[in-house]
């Protein structure tokens, strides 16, 4: 088979082929990176990631420069690919993983099923076995997600808050077993120092992430990260005024939900509800 001739000279991957139409369409307006923030009302020091691909931005920020530039519907499309590549969705993880790993205070969101960081093994493997996963793939998974619970329990854990919406609490695993081992260990959480653990009820109202899970992050540096993830789209966002946003969203969830007494609760109910293994 001959090789393929590149027709564009532009044959980059996804992400560097949007950065480097960024870099491109901004020369071509002559301006600097601070008169493009100032024209579009955008952290400057947003665009300049996404000119180098450390970033791709959410849909808003691209829509904005969408709009500035005046492009044909070619920025957009390259926007949507560099998101769509799945080598992208594994760099923004690993990313967001290390950022996890070095945060000193972190507040989430979760909208179906327990935190990754607050999995037991078995409620972790059953999650996993219905994403698809098995064999020894499962389990170096089920391993990396229980290695992650070590960062709420060494020495000097990060500050740790979490709202659970109901839902968490009602879509329970198959295994009666898993069930229970899961409650229990949300309940011995609970009692940590650096834990605090919130449930929302159903009945609350709307709020602004409903369908989001989300996690919010503070670094030593002062810096703070949010990931946000949906079912089909995983972003990580480090615009300061985006983040900030996000942090009030939050606050308003928390100031919905039960107090951490209540919510503990809350879930002992769920737990003395929950139906017992059958004897042998």
């Amino acid at each position: 088979m001959p090789q393929r001739r590149a027709i564009t000279g532009r044959s980059q991957e996804p992400r560097a082929r949007f950065a480097e139409e960024l870099r491109i369409l901004r020369a071509r307006r002559g301006v600097s990176l601070r008169v493009l923030a100032d024209a579009v009302d955008w952290d400057a020091s947003l665009f300049g990631k996404m000119e180098n691909g450390q970033t791709l931005g959410g849909p808003e920020v691209v829509e904005a420069l969408h709009q500035y530039y005046g492009t044909t519907p070619l920025l957009l499309t390259l926007w949507e690919l560099a998101v769509a590549d799945p080598t992208q969705f594994k760099e923004r993880y690993r990313r967001y993983m290390a950022i996890e790993a070095a945060a000193v205070s972190m507040w989430q969101y979760s909208v179906t099923m327990v935190p990754g960081l607050l999995q037991t093994a078995g409620y972790a493997s059953e999650v996993l076995t219905a994403g698809g996963l098995a064999g020894q793939e499962l389990e170096q998974q089920v391993n990396a997600r229980l290695g992650r619970r070590a960062l709420l329990e060494s020495e000097a854990p990060p500050s740790f808050r979490v709202v659970l919406s109901e839902a968490v609490l009602r879509n329970s695993p198959r295994e009666t077993r898993v069930w229970r081992e899961q409650l229990e260990y949300l309940l011995e959480a609970c009692e940590r120092p650096n834990i605090a653990l919130y449930v929302l009820p159903f009945g609350r109202g709307f709020h602004a992430i409903v369908n989001t899970d989300l996690m919010l992050m503070r670094l030593l540096d002062g810096r703070a990260v949010a990931y946000a993830e949906n079912d089909v789209l995983g972003e990580l966002i480090e615009e300061t005024s985006r983040v900030e946003r996000l942090f009030r969203t939050y606050d308003d969830v928390r100031d919905l939900a039960l107090s951490p007494a209540e919510s503990r609760r809350f879930i002992l109910r769920v737990l003395e509800e929950a139906p017992c293994e059958p004897s042998t």
